[in-house]
């Protein structure tokens, strides 16, 4: 499936603080350019590649570890013989708000005495050897955890991360394009409204075009159909969630916008090769540590 944006926020996100993820995926599959409000620090465990983080485009390799500030625009595109011998990199990444940080600062005097008179960075960072090891290891740390160890660490990687002076500057925040920007707010309108039916009234208008101007700007941009981009959204979002999450097919395909169940299995097994179930069974293997 080409030109497909894996999702960083899954539902029912509102019952955590933040977000972790160990991502084994498809190289091709990768986030295209994008931004979120949101911290995102994000580790390479598997494959190399280029990032482009703000303004600048630099390469990474394995072991990488990079924290980019919210808003930022960015992707992370990974070198085809990077990838195993299954075709997928992998990835530890842990998304957390600006209003987490300022929450833990006002509950938690001694955070506030650790980051008092810090400047938070603006600009992309990656992170020197030892800093980097320190940050490895509690992410790696973080994935044999339940969701308490994860916050609990969490608030011990916390003040690391803004005050650790093993840092260099990988990018500044750039005005983007008109045309990036009303693609980004498109993809934005599809992540909060996909769970519910899309009409193409409903986009046009979010992005002040007719439907016939709409579609023949989206098909140009993306090389295929709105409809298409929304399925392929609704599906990823689908494997995400037979990975990660106990639900049943059925809920799943109500809660990614399908309402009918048949529907859903079939059109699903046509683009990934097997059932729902076949999929959850083939990737509920444990991961390496």
């Amino acid at each position: 499936m080409d030109e497909t944006s894996i999702p960083y926020e899954l539902p029912e996100t509102e019952n955590h603080s933040f977000f972790f993820i160990d991502q084994h995926i498809d190289y091709r599959l990768e986030a295209k350019l994008h931004s979120h409000e949101a911290w995102e620090l994000y580790y390479v465990v598997k494959g190399r590649g280029t990032r482009m983080a703000g303004d600048t485009l630099l390469p990474f390799s394995e072991g990488d570890v990079a924290l980019l500030p919210p808003s930022m625009h960015h992707y992370w595109k990974y070198s085809p013989d990077s990838a195993d011998d299954d075709g997928c990199i992998r990835y530890l990444m842990v998304a957390f708000s600006p209003d987490l940080v300022q929450r833990c600062i006002d509950t938690f005097p001694e955070l506030r005495n650790r980051l008092a008179g810090i400047s938070f960075p603006a600009d992309a960072l990656t992170f020197g050897t030892e800093s980097s090891r320190i940050i490895r290891r509690s992410l790696s740390a973080m994935n044999r955890m339940d969701e308490l160890g994860r916050l609990s660490e969490m608030l011990r990687l916390l003040p690391f991360l803004f005050t650790t002076t093993d840092y260099t500057f990988a990018g500044k925040a750039m005005r983007i394009e008109r045309n990036v920007r009303r693609m980004q707010q498109i993809s934005t309108y599809v992540m909060a409204h996909y769970a519910h039916p899309i009409s193409l009234t409903d986009i046009a208008t979010e992005v002040g075009m007719n439907r016939s101007a709409f579609c023949t700007y989206f098909k140009r941009n993306k090389g295929m159909t709105f409809s298409r981009f929304v399925m392929q959204y609704r599906l990823n979002t689908a494997c995400e969630l037979l990975k990660r999450s106990h639900k049943s097919v059925s809920e799943i395909c109500y809660l990614v916008g399908f309402n009918d169940l048949p529907y859903f299995v079939r059109l699903f097994t046509a683009e990934m090769g097997m059932s729902p179930t076949k999929y959850r069974k083939a990737h509920s293997m444990g991961k390496d540590e």
